[in-house]
């Protein structure tokens, strides 16, 4: 027999980005509990609202599993006497395990203790079980009240716990477990009975909760939807806002709020970013993509008095605006490059002088990346003007009331200056991605710009000991270097890291050789994890096998590919094995230099004569970045290998000849492994 269970922990409000991760820990600790203690269940879910965190589980079985366990014992000698009596020894074995000595089973010169354990009553159990769940849960930030030695999110008001319609007792932090819950704060008459744990859903949605989230996120999206279509527009939904806005109410209800047209003239950004990220409400626009002078809005209650609630949030967005409007009047006083004076007054990193500085190097690093791709007069120019403007709107009242702008408004202020388009462009994509799953810079002189302000950041940052460590990043490195790994693969740019970064160290002025030999192993190791991080659908061995030089990523990510169609072929295991013979002995090569005349077998002249013409043809399809043709054309030593192990023996008594077959493995080896290590893969 079976019932179904219902958690509910009733809380004050919980900041809406924690949500998610509450429910997912709870539902991910109660299914181990409920393993550990060896309870059938069926299906767990996790629901909740602002106030509330529920668990909700389908047929947990009403008694724990039995359980039989043969438990091993002292030996048999030990265990009896010369007359068969059981010694302390079996004695105290068997009172540890809760038997009878006589009980005692022996088998293979052991004695067993044959223990079966009766199930307990879930109901039970559960008093045990649920406060732990509730106590086991962690969080980013706790508080404390009163004078409890307990810490939550927030403080814990209620709790119900129901087995089917039978209250489970407990009690934390002061609160006794019961079947009492709360309705919405504002529209329900206070506290209601919950029947059941079946019951639960229903009796919550009576006292305006609808406890679902993925039900309450299809009606706010819905809502949405409704309400822009019926005002002539369209609303622009984001995932996280609307994650966001689900987790603010318990009930809503969407509504339609304006604002003055003339705020329109202002750039898109500038409205949207106080509308959505400060205000979390949604944007409107026309079928054209243009944004309308209104907005959406989701309030935690129904219908009633939806004109006062419109009004108010009008008033608080109309005072944002106004103070958009103001920055913007006072930024255009002064050009881009007029701003950028302030920036000798702005910090970039303790020890690495100015935000000023950081954009002089950045003029000069863009220019040294814009020779190394081959970039044209006018892309060169675009990038190293881009670079000496990329940091001056940060220094604006824009960007300084609202951050999140940064890049965006120096886009928007270098056209309104007659700064080349192109330019403007690079301005704002220079920061690009700016989060997980953001767009790549598209223009040439975005992506010069780009590479050179990561690169700026990562050595300077390195140059101080800083490199990240565990979870600490402060200066949200692995981002910088993860974007920059996508988007060179992404442009398919054939650059040097080691150039770019020595660069980079002079312009730093960092000369100790030392150091600098160290640095380009610590970016090269850090390099390395970002791009094992974004090859991550390639077999791990195959990544291995290309990751031992990341000097140019997008070279190393178009030998991944090769390798991993290469392994997935039937004569892979065998051009495998031919490979990584060679390259074992290889290593023993003390010299280079490959002797003809000192061939004493055919089979050692036949793989040089293959070798020969190999190495050319290898050579020109990897300087053409053709990896799958060069594997093809390395699958024609295969066999000549084989034939040549089976004849010869590579460590030959004479030195000379022992030297020139190692010599020429080596030589081999060299060639392989322009491609990859293939003693990497596993077969």
């Amino acid at each position: 027999m079976s019932k179904d269970l219902l958690l509910e922990i009733g809380t004050e409000e919980v900041p809406a980005h924690v949500m998610p991760g509450i429910l997912a820990q709870l539902k991910e600790n109660a299914a181990k509990a409920f393993a550990d203690s060896r309870i059938a269940c069926g299906e767990i879910r996790t629901i909740g609202t602002p106030r509330r965190t529920a668990l909700l589980v389908k047929d947990l079985a009403e008694k724990q599993e039995d359980v039989s366990s043969e438990n091993r014992g002292p030996s048999v000698a030990i265990a009896f006497d010369a007359d068969g009596n059981p010694t302390k020894a079996a004695q105290g074995f068997a009172r540890g395990q809760g038997i009878d000595p006589k009980d005692l089973v022996s088998k293979d010169g052991y004695v067993y203790a044959m223990v079966h354990e009766k199930g307990k009553e879930t109901s039970e159990l559960l008093q045990t079980i649920l406060p732990e769940l509730i106590c086991g849960l962690n969080f980013p930030n706790n508080m404390r009240w009163r004078d409890l030695d307990f810490k939550f999110i927030r403080p814990l008001r209620w709790i119900v716990a129901l087995y089917d319609a039978e209250v489970v007792p407990f009690e934390v932090a002061e609160v006794k477990s019961g079947n009492t819950s709360r309705g919405h704060r504002f529209l329900s008459q206070g506290d209601f009975t919950i029947e059941s744990a079946a019951a639960y859903e229903k009796a919550c949605e009576e006292n305006f909760v609808i406890v679902d989230q993925e039900k309450r996120k299809a009606m706010i999206r819905e809502q949405i939807e409704e309400v822009a279509k019926k005002n002539g527009g369209k609303a622009e939904i984001t995932e996280d806002l609307l994650e966001e806005v689900l987790y603010l109410v318990e009930y809503p209800t969407a509504l339609c709020g304006k604002f003055e047209e003339k705020y329109l003239e202002l750039p898109p950004e500038t409205v949207i970013t106080p509308m959505r990220d400060h205000q979390r409400y949604f944007p409107v626009k026309d079928a054209d993509g243009k944004l309308l002078p209104l907005f959406i809005t989701v309030r935690n209650g129904g219908s009633e008095h939806l004109e006062t609630v419109q009004h108010g949030n009008e008033r608080v967005l109309r005072a944002r605006l106004a103070d958009a409007q103001f920055f913007f009047d006072e930024d255009r006083k002064k050009s881009l490059e007029e701003h950028r004076e302030k920036l000798k007054t702005v910090v970039f990193q303790q020890g690495l002088g100015t935000m000023y500085e950081k954009s002089e190097r950045l003029v000069e690093l863009a220019g040294f990346i814009a020779d190394e791709i081959g970039a044209d007069e006018k892309a060169h120019k675009h990038a190293q003007r881009a670079a000496l403007l990329s940091k001056a709107d940060l220094v604006t009242g824009m960007v300084t009331e609202f951050t999140e702008l940064q890049g965006i408004m120096g886009r928007e202020y270098a056209k309104l200056d007659g700064e080349c388009e192109k330019v403007a462009i690079a301005i704002d994509e220079h920061y690009m991605p700016r989060f997980a799953g953001d767009n790549q810079p598209q223009t040439e002189a975005g992506r010069i710009v780009s590479l050179a302000d990561k690169i700026d950041t990562i050595v300077g940052t390195f140059s101080r000991g800083k490199i990240p460590t565990g979870s600490q990043d402060p200066f949200a490195l692995r981002r910088q270097a993860l974007g920059l790994v996508n988007m060179l693969i992404e442009a398919k740019w054939n650059v040097s890291l080691s150039k770019i970064v020595a660069k980079s160290m002079d312009l730093y002025g960092l000369t100790d050789e030392k150091a600098r030999e160290k640095m380009q192993a610590d970016v090269a190791d850090f390099m390395r994890l970002r791009l094992k991080n974004v090859l991550e659908a390639v077999r791990y061995d195959v990544v291995d096998a290309v990751l031992e030089n990341v000097d140019d990523i997008y070279a190393v990510s178009l030998r991944a590919a090769a390798v991993a169609k290469f392994v997935e072929m039937a004569d892979a295991a065998a051009n495998i094995q031919a490979f990584v013979r060679a390259s074992n002995l290889a290593q023993k090569a003390e010299t280079a230099e490959i002797r003809e005349d000192v061939f004493a077998a055919d089979e050692e002249k036949a793989l040089y004569d293959v070798y020969k013409s190999t190495s050319s043809a290898v050579a020109s399809l990897v300087d053409g970045q053709d990896y799958v043709g060069a594997i093809d054309a390395l699958k024609e030593l295969s066999r000549p290998i084989d034939a040549f192990f089976d004849a010869v023996m590579v460590m030959d008594k004479d030195e000379a000849i022992k030297n020139n077959r190692l010599a020429l493995l080596k030589a081999i080896d060299s060639l392989i492994i322009k491609v990859a290590d293939f003693s990497k893969i596993v077969l």
